[in-house]
């Protein structure tokens, strides 16, 4: 994975937009790889479905707590994707009170399948997921990879450690130091 580029896919997001009017004010936006990679160097981590309790309880609180170490390590912007819909990672981003974090909706789980991290979840009624994993991705190409061991379909355990906020920066700070 180290020195791969992520594929190029364009994501369907909903941005809030009050010339829309009414008690939804959001419209579609195309977003591209190109868009949320290119020129920065940032981290990207996955995980297997928004509210879920791992990732509501501890992943994604920890990056949005930690964001100015992060920044303070040369990271312009942490991104969270996760194989959700646009309309459920925004009442997500909104439930967490999320103000550094960037969520990206991997509705049709594209960008996940063509990074090789989709998975099956039917054991728990999700269908395909992605596997939890983070990366450190400078100007579009991976530099650093983060992935849960266990990678298989229908996993029992959902392993969690290797990609969390504390262990990727302790990896960037040791980098930092060598």
């Amino acid at each position: 994975m180290i020195g791969k580029k992520v594929p190029h896919v364009t994501f369907r997001t909903r941005v809030r937009d009050e010339s829309v009017g009414g008690p939804n004010p959001y419209r579609w936006q195309d977003v591209t790889s190109d868009d949320y990679f290119k020129g920065k160097r940032v981290i990207l981590f996955s995980l297997p479905g928004a509210f879920t309790p791992t990732c509501s309880t501890y992943q994604l609180p920890d990056f949005e707590k930690m964001y100015n170490e992060f920044k303070a390590e040369g990271i312009d912007e942490i991104y969270c994707i996760s194989v959700n819909d646009a309309f459920v990672m925004n009442a997500w981003g909104k439930q967490q009170n999320l103000e550094n974090v960037k969520l990206i909706p991997d509705g049709s789980g594209e960008f996940t399948r063509k990074m090789g991290m989709l998975v099956r979840k039917d054991n728990l009624g999700f269908g395909m997921r992605s596997w939890r994993y983070a990366a450190i991705i400078n100007n579009g190409m991976i530099e650093q990879w983060f992935e849960e061991e266990g990678f298989s379909d229908n996993c029992e355990s959902d392993p969690y450690g290797v990609s969390s906020p504390q262990n990727i920066l302790a990896k960037l700070q040791e980098k930092k130091a060598a």
